[in-house]
């Protein structure tokens, strides 16, 4: 994308008028906080981030989640609204979790945070359950905030929200983990059962009840929680807890939560730090990454897969070694893809379709940090694919907020084929959208990225609109949710 003052520089000598630099002058100073960041990758590259097979849609900093300068970002999850399929990144500064609106991936829209419940932290975690998020963070006495997503739905500029409910069984913890299907939290690494997940009853979100612990295999640092539908039969139908436990993975029966049973613990070589892990769609194997691996005995990302046929008994299928030494986070599997974090070597998505002989292939990347793929703690924190209308989200722990998509949902050759102009622009009464290919939605979007009109149906290669209709200023027209262009009103 072509620097503004450039193009519009030709507009203002054009006009000649001194009112006209000062109106030009503003837009230029406005445009400079807009997020309108679609990059393809192209030729190895969207824009200053290198890329494979992964397009940018749009990028968010600090400053425009409501974070300070020396404000750095931590965990990351997604939340898609029941009622109207609008979807929204919930993401973690030291200070406070941000909700943004992503439903215009091209166009995102920061709609307020949420600040922390006591102190500042480099460590904040979010899930969702029920139209809720629930929040902990590793700030002394910090508790679990609970926030109902479903305010956002009328929020018209940003917010200081507060918490719809606290729940204090615990002070400082490192992680959570909900198991949406019986509506049980898992806080984990919190000072409570020796580090061990602390069981939150939250069927009723508002109202979050103590349901006991597990303390037997001491501090669990993240886990994935499901009722387990893999090869053993024997326990098809438990709640099943995979946790990543510093220096193992152990797996436990929580499905009575007084009496939870030790099914098997895993062990491997070369263990530094057991750090995350997740189950395959088929719950037949467990991908776990170890966070200190890489440093401390120089190899390239390393991730375990783990085959949990038979769960009393876990063995070692095989080791994945990246293409890079940057160290593993967080990994999430949907479908035969598996998302990584990988800190300086950003998002990493690998094909587990051949899984069941040991392999996986790395089939994309989208690196966030672009001077360096070194193993050191900067970059990609955390990433959320889940949403179903294809977009990613990234955390990266300096750059902020990135939403990408596979390039199968956004390619070069789509660019190439669809586009667009308007004319007159500038425009006073009418402008007029003409495309190579028919149109069937337009949006209108302000200079802080909310969608102030939306014309649907439209099934034609021609569309006028009124501008006439529109106070003067800076716009972005968006054509068919994918290609975008800046239009100025008079």
């Amino acid at each position: 994308m072509r620097p503004f003052f450039i193009i519009y520089n030709c507009y203002i000598c054009q006009k000649n008028n001194i009112m006209k630099r000062k109106y030009l002058f503003n837009l230029i100073f406005i445009y400079s906080a807009i997020v309108f960041a679609q990059t393809p990758c192209s030729s190895g590259m969207a824009g200053i981030y290198p890329c494979n097979n992964i397009d940018l849609m749009s990028n968010m900093t600090k400053t425009q989640l409501g974070g300070l300068l020396n404000a750095e970002f931590n965990d990351i999850w997604g939340w898609t609204d029941p009622l109207n399929n609008n979807e929204y990144a919930i993401i973690g500064l030291t200070s406070h979790t941000a909700f943004v609106n992503i439903t215009n991936p091209i166009s995102p829209i920061y709609l307020g945070k949420l600040p922390t419940a006591t102190s500042n932290s480099t460590w904040r975690d979010i899930k969702v359950y029920n139209n809720h998020a629930f929040i902990v963070s590793e700030a002394s006495n910090h508790g679990m905030q609970v926030f109902d997503l479903t305010r956002l739905r009328n929020v018209t500029s940003p917010q200081t929200f507060t918490s719809d409910a606290h729940y204090t069984g615990f002070g400082k913890c490192h992680n959570i983990a909900i198991n949406e299907a019986t509506g049980y939290a898992y806080a984990i690494g919190s000072t409570t059962f020796s580090g061990g997940p602390h069981f939150v009853n939250i069927q009723n979100p508002v109202m979050p009840v103590a349901a006991g612990g597990y303390s037997a295999q001491d501090y669990s640092h993240d886990a994935h929680i499901v009722i387990y539908n893999g090869p053993d039969t024997q326990h098809v139908g438990k709640e099943i807890f995979f946790g990543a436990n510093e220096d193992k993975v152990v797996v436990v029966d929580v499905t009575n939560k007084a009496t939870p049973i030790l099914l098997s613990t895993f062990s491997y070589s070369n263990t530094s730090y057991t750090h995350q892990g997740w189950l395959t769609d088929d719950h037949k194997y467990f991908l776990a990454g170890d966070e200190l691996d890489e440093s401390n005995f120089g190899f390239n990302t390393k991730t375990l897969i783990i085959d949990m046929t038979d769960l009393d008994a876990p063995v070692l299928k095989s080791n994945y070694f990246g293409v890079t030494p940057a160290i593993d986070h967080n990994g999430y599997t949907k479908g035969n893809d598996f998302y990584l974090a990988n800190y300086r070597a950003g998002l990493r998505l690998l094909d587990i379709s051949s899984i069941n002989a040991g392999t996986m292939n790395e089939i994309g990347f989208f690196d966030t940090y672009p001077t360096s793929n070194s193993n050191s703690f900067n970059g990609a924190w955390s990433v959320y694919p889940y949403f179903a209308s294809g977009n990613i989200i990234i955390s990266d722990i300096e750059r902020g907020l990135f939403v990408v998509r596979k390039s199968a949902a956004l390619s070069n050759e789509n660019f190439e084929k669809q586009s667009f102009s308007m004319h007159p622009n500038p425009s006073k009464y009418l402008t007029t959208i003409t495309s190579n290919e028919i149109i069937t939605s337009v949006e209108v979007f302000n200079t802080i990225g909310q969608n102030i009109k939306s014309y649907k149906n439209i099934n034609s290669n021609d569309f006028e609109i009124n501008t006439s209709e529109f106070t003067t200023g800076l716009y972005m027209v968006v054509v068919n949710k994918t290609i975008s262009k800046k239009l100025i009103i008079e």
